[in-house]
This record gives C-alpha cells, sequence and structure tokens, in this order.
C-alpha cells in the first residue's frame, strides 16, 4: 500500500510538471524530481497506460531521437476543475430564466468584483515586472497555475491550467471578460493579447504583455 501511494505521488508531480512546462523528457523529469531516469519511465509507463501521456520521437543531431512526453486531453479529469456539472448547469439555468442578456450582466458583474480585488494588489506597485508576476501570483491561487516569462522587452503571462475551462466552452465571455481584466489592471503600462487559448485546442492560455513606455518593466 506505501508503495502505490508513493507511486501515485510520483505521477501526480509528473503530471503537474507536464502541465507547467509542456513537454518533457524522461532525463529533464528526473532531473526535476530527483529520480534516476529508469524510475521515472517506469511512472510514465503507467501513466501512459492510463492514457494521461503520450510520447513523440524528435531527431537529434547526433544518435537516437530523443523521446518527449506530453499530457493528452484524457489527462485534464486529475486537475481541479470547479464543480463543472454545477457550473455548467447554473449556466443554463440562468440563461433560460434571465435570458442571454441575464447571463452577460452576471459575468460583468463577475468582472468588477475580479478587478476590485485584483487593483488593490496591484495599483500598490510601481513596476511593471511586479505587477505582473503580482498578477501571477493571485492567478495561480484561483488555481490557474500562472507563471511569468520575459522576451527580449515583452512578459508573457502563462496560465497552464484553466479551473473555470467547463464553463469558459460554454460561454465564451468569461474568456472575453477575463482578456478585458488584464487590459484593464495594466492599461496605464502596457497592452495586453492573448496569444495561445486553451478553449482553442492549446495547451495553455498565453498573454503576451508590452510595455507602453522603454524600460517601464526594469
Amino acid at each position: 500500500m506505501k508503495q502505490q501511494e508513493n507511486n501515485l505521488k510520483t505521477t501526480e508531480k509528473i503530471q503537474n510538471l507536464l502541465k507547467l512546462n509542456g513537454e518533457m523528457t524522461a532525463k529533464d523529469l528526473s532531473k526535476e524530481l530527483k529520480l534516476t531516469t529508469m524510475g521515472v519511465r517506469q511512472h510514465l509507463q503507467i501513466l501512459e497506460e492510463q492514457s494521461h501521456v503520450i510520447f513523440h520521437d524528435k531527431k537529434a543531431p547526433r544518435g537516437r531521437p530523443t523521446r518527449y512526453w506530453q499530457l493528452t486531453t484524457e489527462s485534464q479529469s486529475v486537475f481541479p476543475d470547479k464543480h463543472q456539472e454545477l457550473t455548467l448547469q447554473l449556466i443554463d439555468s440562468i440563461k433560460v430564466i434571465f435570458g442571454p442578456d441575464g447571463l452577460e450582466s452576471l459575468i460583468e458583474q463577475r468582472e468588477k468584483d475580479s478587478s476590485s480585488h485584483y487593483h488593490k494588489s496591484l495599483d500598490q506597485l510601481s513596476e511593471l515586472k511586479k505587477k505582473v508576476e503580482k498578477l501571477a501570483d493571485l492567478r495561480s491561487k484561483e488555481g490557474y497555475m500562472a507563471t511569468v516569462e520575459y522576451s527580449e522587452d515583452n512578459f508573457w503571462l502563462m496560465e497552464n491550467h484553466c479551473p473555470i475551462c467547463a464553463a469558459a466552452s460554454k460561454c465564451l465571455s468569461f474568456c472575453r471578460s477575463e482578456l478585458a481584466l488584464f487590459r484593464d489592471l495594466l492599461k496605464e503600462v502596457a497592452t495586453v493579447s492573448r496569444e495561445e487559448h486553451i478553449v482553442e485546442g492549446a495547451r495553455r492560455c498565453s498573454y503576451k504583455i508590452v510595455p507602453l513606455y522603454p524600460n517601464l518593466g526594469q
């Protein structure tokens, strides 16, 4: 039983790493988990049998191709989904009782509440970098597994999981609302665009944040 628990914990860690980083090799995973490559491969085999991971081989400059592992659509059931079934039922009920306009009003109110909460945390920060990092921290606490990356003079907010994915797929206004929220939060210092979208089949949602003024993020 103890060995079974250990296996479960390791496979969960592997899935979290693949969720955060995208495709990885067994060697990369072994470094992160401080396990042998052979040990990681055994856990990957378990996940493959559960249809939670798949692999593909990439041609290497020398020698044999390198094998990369990534999550499957089936793996999404492992991650929290904010009471998916209930959420979808509530969306349908709101449409029936209050109509499309009622649902839009609800989403707008949610956006206002989120905006107020986020502004309290971000407005006290002067540097764009700190604002983006704080935003990622707030989003991670809500289940989005958010990270920040840097590319030349731009910032990237990466959301590796969508805890409201079912609701967003049912009603795209939720996603439109979140993009509008990010743009409002940073409108004085940066422009925001969504470059990847989970609902459209991407592995994650990514937001490109471009400073309005040179060296603003320094």
